[in-house]
């Protein structure tokens, strides 16, 4: 008798996860420039992925969490202030215009963490970005908004969990960002 069985797996990403207030300014800010016209991210949902790890073993996830304890990084403040649209894969986002140091520095971190449990790092730049929308053929005309300053003191390790009506996110393990 043959056994197929297959280890269970999370789908999961490092983020910056924004507190509730900057949350609802995000969601704010999205319904000011496009109304009801598109289907925006649900504001629970708004983040910012530092490093998408994909499915991930118990055992991966364990060596992440542990690599991640060792990131050092002083908080830093990002602000939020311009509209960016990819037309593939049509995602329409905010992010900085200015990306500080601190973020960088806080990215290779976690690039290191993949290094160190033996992940492949994405081939792609990294852009600082929040979607706001998915499956936009183009950007809005007005994009005006007032620019949304974000304290950040931590960053997490999230898990994306499938569901009927898309994903939803569930923040495993916070890290504090004390200092350089």
């Amino acid at each position: 008798m043959c056994s197929n069985t297959t280890e269970p797996v999370q789908r999961l990403f490092f983020a910056l996860w924004p507190d509730d207030e900057v949350r609802h300014a995000l969601a704010q800010s999205a319904r000011a420039l496009f109304g009801k016209r598109i289907r925006l991210v649900l504001e629970a949902n708004l983040h910012i992925t530092l490093a998408f790890v994909g499915p991930a073993t118990a055992e991966v996830r364990d060596c992440l969490i542990a690599a991640a304890e060792e990131i050092r990084g002083a908080p830093f403040t990002l602000t939020l202030d311009h509209v960016g649209h990819w037309p593939r894969p049509r995602i329409l986002w905010l992010g900085p215009t200015h990306t500080p140091p601190a973020l960088w520095s806080l990215v290779e971190g976690v690039n290191g963490a993949f290094d160190t449990c033996g992940l492949s790092r994405e081939r792609r730049p990294w852009q600082a970005h929040i979607t706001l929308a998915r499956k936009i053929s183009r950007a809005p005309a007005a994009t005006d908004l007032s620019p949304i300053e974000w304290s950040i003191s931590d960053f997490c390790l999230v898990e994306s969990v499938a569901g009927n009506h898309g994903a939803s996110y569930r923040r495993l393990v916070a890290w504090k960002l004390e200092g350089g």
